[in-house]
């Protein structure tokens, strides 16, 4: 037999027309299943919980039947209160699904401290200011003394206490520095 006699004959066209109808059915079954198991069409709306605290946030989210996961905290936001909601994702007003991940990033409770810098010391001006800046500190009041090195470092402060390399201040502290004035002593 050959294989055009076999695809016009009678029984391979009633398995082909079996086998389009079988998946069909299938197909049709598969959507209905999928619609009633992933609740289509059902969506719950994400609060805004910028600002508020984390059992309010808590609240919150179990209130629209959402999961609340807290990311790592961020770096320190003065807008905001401490260990407060900064960022949520998805953000506020998004429609998801049931039971959805809700991710927090937290304010923590002030800003991270940073170490003084080995090497500030008999270093000039232009360059300790950069690198105190770059660590997020505030270059703050300066006095002169007499020094034969002109504008050289020769002692931070913070508060009047003297710093040294190593210690730890929270980010956006002043210090305050004494330079040399290029006079002798």
């Amino acid at each position: 037999m050959s294989i055009i006699k076999f695809i016009a004959s009678k029984t391979f066209l009633k398995q082909l027309l079996l086998a389009i109808v079988a998946l069909v059915v299938f197909c049709f079954i598969m959507l209905k299943w999928l619609n009633v198991t992933t609740n289509h069409g059902n969506f719950e709306m994400v609060p805004n919980l910028k600002g508020k605290s984390l059992t309010v946030a808590k609240i919150a989210l179990e209130d629209s039947n959402l999961v609340m996961k807290v990311q790592d905290s961020a770096n320190y936001n003065p807008n905001y209160p401490k260990f407060s909601v900064i960022e949520q994702e998805p953000v506020a007003g998004t429609k998801v699904k049931k039971n959805r991940k809700i991710y927090i990033t937290l304010n923590p409770s002030g800003y991270r401290k940073m170490k003084i810098p080995n090497g500030l010391i008999d270093k000039t001006f232009r360059q300790v200011k950069p690198s105190l800046e770059a660590l997020g500190f505030k270059i703050g009041k300066i006095t002169y003394v007499n020094n034969i090195g002109k504008d050289m470092v020769l002692k931070l402060t913070h508060k009047g206490k003297t710093l040294k390399a190593g210690d730890k201040l929270a980010k956006t502290s002043v210090i305050d520095l004494i330079l040399g004035n290029g006079n002798r002593p």
